[in-house]
């Protein structure tokens, strides 16, 4: 099982956008991104958060919730900054309400001075915006930094005693299926926690969307992004790290028309990975092409919607590799979990 994958934590989330960026990466468009404008976060509107957060009915202190500062680069905040925005964690941290904070920020913009003055606020996990290994990908995106910050800040983090998060977005200018497969053997190496994989689309106001406007870039279609993000996903986890999100999420302002120009959006994406995975896992359970004509599936019940997949994508993926119509999906708890049993009809 993945590190992360034991114990999910209930993440309020607090965005901070462009907040501390040295300048815009060529795809960056966080306030559609997150759904919230760049203006100044004060500690009112982070109480305000948290005090909804806690009276929700969903909220449960036993899910070990925590904030998390996301949207730009928090380290590199003003030391004044960082102290005001974590101190109005602080008392819900106090109250028991609250376990931890977890930031996001560059890979450039990490000291020991730094970690030390988060850690002091209870800051227990840090995810770094990395997106690519590839410092020619790096480049063309413009973020500033380079493979080996990367590897520097994960060493120190560790180091330091802070969970590590790492941010990848296949499909950037220069990137490839091979050169972004690279990049998951490099950040498999350096071990982290957890991963994030955003591919990359063309947001409306980003310098990709000019490139892809002159046909200076051309961004993965849906398949091909399904495909790349489900090979990374099986190689992270089968080696304990954990993959807590693939797409971007679904903000209001991001699903506005004409504001995703092109690139393998979906709503759904995650879970269509997830279900190519699963069906990648029940292939050797199915007859061979031609050995039947119907067939009823039996599948534990909780896997029925990763067989069934998304608009029943993968009952037609298992008819057209077997040549047989599935007539039907019963829910069987006998059946281990990962397995199909197959009824031929």
């Amino acid at each position: 099982m993945s590190k992360e994958g034991r114990k999910r934590p209930l993440i309020v989330p607090i965005f901070i956008p462009y907040h501390g960026c040295p300048h815009r990466c060529i795809y960056c468009q966080q306030e559609k991104i997150t759904d919230q404008t760049a203006r100044p976060l004060e500690p009112s509107n982070i109480k305000e958060t948290l005090d909804r957060a806690v009276q929700s009915p969903k909220f449960q202190t036993a899910q070990d919730p925590e904030v998390a500062f996301y949207g730009g680069t928090f380290t590199n905040l003003p030391h004044d900054r960082i102290v005001q925005l974590l101190g109005a964690v602080k008392p819900y941290i106090k109250e028991g309400l609250f376990s931890s904070i977890r930031v996001s920020t560059r890979p450039d913009a990490l000291d020991t001075k730094k970690l030390e003055l988060i850690r002091d606020f209870h800051v227990t996990t840090v995810e770094l915006g990395t997106q690519s290994m590839d410092d020619r990908v790096l480049e063309l995106a413009r973020r500033g930094h380079s493979a080996l910050d990367t590897t520097h800040s994960v060493h120190l983090l560790r180091e330091n005693g802070f969970k590590v998060g790492i941010q990848l977005m296949p499909g950037l200018p220069g990137d490839t299926e091979k050169t972004f497969l690279r990049t998951v053997d490099a950040v498999t190496g350096l071990a982290p926690d957890m991963v994030r994989i955003y591919p990359t689309v063309v947001i409306k106001g980003t310098e990709l969307a000019d490139w892809y406007g002159r046909k200076r870039y051309q961004p993965m279609s849906l398949e091909e992004a399904i495909s790349v993000c489900k090979e990374s996903c099986i190689q992270l986890e089968e080696h304990g790290i954990a993959v807590i999100r693939m797409g971007l999420m679904s903000s209001p302002s991001l699903l506005e028309e004409g504001q995703i120009i092109a690139g393998p959006w979906h709503r759904s994406f995650g879970f269509l990975v997830r279900s190519e995975i699963h069906q990648q896992k029940i292939d050797p359970y199915l007859p061979d092409t031609g050995e039947a004509k119907k067939i009823r599936l039996r599948v534990p019940r909780r896997e029925i919607p990763l067989v069934t997949g998304y608009k029943n994508r993968g009952l037609r993926s298992i008819e057209d590799k077997t040549g047989a119509k599935v007539i039907g999906v019963t829910p069987d708890d006998s059946v281990l979990n990962g397995q199909i049993r197959v009824e031929r009809v």
